[in-house]
């Protein structure tokens, strides 16, 4: 990281509700790669750990611009949701909303946290 560039990011957490296919791993890699892209991230990687049929699916798509990480519980209808961009050009509400759409979720609650090393 050059001094000369300012380095801010944006850390969003949020928790859905209401979804579908919360134990669905392929379905929610390809939601996690579809929210990087709206978001103007570059995927890396994608991990993901399902807990059987029927159980949850812990998971991160690890981005050049930091990452996107899901905890699904299915039998709740829930998933916590966690977005973590640096860069300017990085649209982490868009990434949000693709997440939503893709699961067909409501988002109960957001928090979004300006992050910077320097101001």
């Amino acid at each position: 990281m050059s001094a000369h560039q300012p380095w801010n990011s944006v850390h969003l957490i949020a928790d859905l509700v209401g979804g579908r296919g919360l134990d669905d791993a392929a379905l929610i890699e390809r939601v996690l790669r579809r929210a990087a892209e709206v978001a103007g991230a570059t995927v890396l990687e994608v991990r993901l750990h399902s807990f059987g049929v029927g159980q949850g699916v812990t998971g991160i798509a690890l981005l050049a611009e930091s990452h996107i990480s899901i905890h699904s519980w299915p039998e709740e209808a829930f998933a916590a949701i966690d977005i973590f961009l640096c860069g300017a050009t990085c649209h982490p509400e868009a990434a949000l909303a693709a997440i939503a759409e893709g699961l067909q979720a409501e988002v109960r609650t957001q928090q979004l946290v300006r992050r910077a090393v320097r101001d």
